[in-house]
């Protein structure tokens, strides 16, 4: 198989994409590519590539859940000592990637990462599951640890700290969002002849929309 990804190719027939069906909101746009996404199955369809630029200009990706949408921009959630925070903190414009696949279907967005209100991120992180809060606690993200079983030690010393009542919110986690300034979705066409819309928001912050060659 080594050496012979260049023979590799198919078709991409799911449909195409008119600028009738495009929504005037990229935002409305989107949620309706999510949500059909959702109902074809896709087992993660709001896992996102987020990219960023660290303080040395290197770039990185890794994959996070969107936890949040509306018109002010795409919420997630992080250590703020992670990698992905620290390198938001020295360069704040970030790329989110949706790989739908098996829609033939992705969508890019470009914008600028703000961290959350502190009453934003308590009301999720009071939201989720007790196992999903002790992990927040436990893991110093990104840090560098010898072996699993001393994360292990550290989910059990918790485990037991707060057994008899409610997990607090850390103060060092939280969310952020990505206010959009473009975002681009595509679709997959025979004979990649693939349909591609970029949506610009101008300075008066309406969004104008371009058909892009593919």
């Amino acid at each position: 198989m080594a050496g012979h990804f260049e023979n590799y190719r198919r078709e991409y027939t799911a449909g195409g994409l008119t600028e009738q069906e495009l929504d005037p909101s990229p935002i409305r746009q989107f949620e309706r590519w999510l949500e059909q996404a959702v109902d074809a199955g896709l087992a993660d369809p709001t896992a996102m590539a987020l990219s960023t630029i660290d303080e040395q200009g290197r770039p990185w990706q890794r994959i996070v859940l969107l936890k949040g949408l509306s018109d002010a921009g795409f919420v997630f959630y992080t250590n703020y000592g992670s990698d992905k925070a620290t390198a938001m903190a020295a360069e704040s414009r970030v790329s989110l990637l949706f790989p739908w696949n098996e829609l033939d279907r992705q969508v890019i967005v470009g914008g600028t990462a703000q961290r959350m209100s502190l009453t934003e991120s308590a009301t999720y992180f009071l939201s989720r599951p007790r196992e999903s809060q002790i992990a927040a606690w436990a893991s110093r993200q990104s840090r560098p640890i010898a072996k699993r079983a001393l994360l292990e030690e550290e989910v059990r010393k918790l485990r037991r700290k707060f057994a008899d009542g409610e997990i607090p919110v850390p103060d060092f986690w939280g969310g952020y969002r990505v206010a959009p300034e473009r975002i681009e979705f595509w679709q997959g066409g025979e004979h990649r002849l693939h349909d591609r819309f970029r949506y610009e928001k101008g300075g008066d912050g309406t969004w104008q929309v371009a058909r892009l060659q593919p």
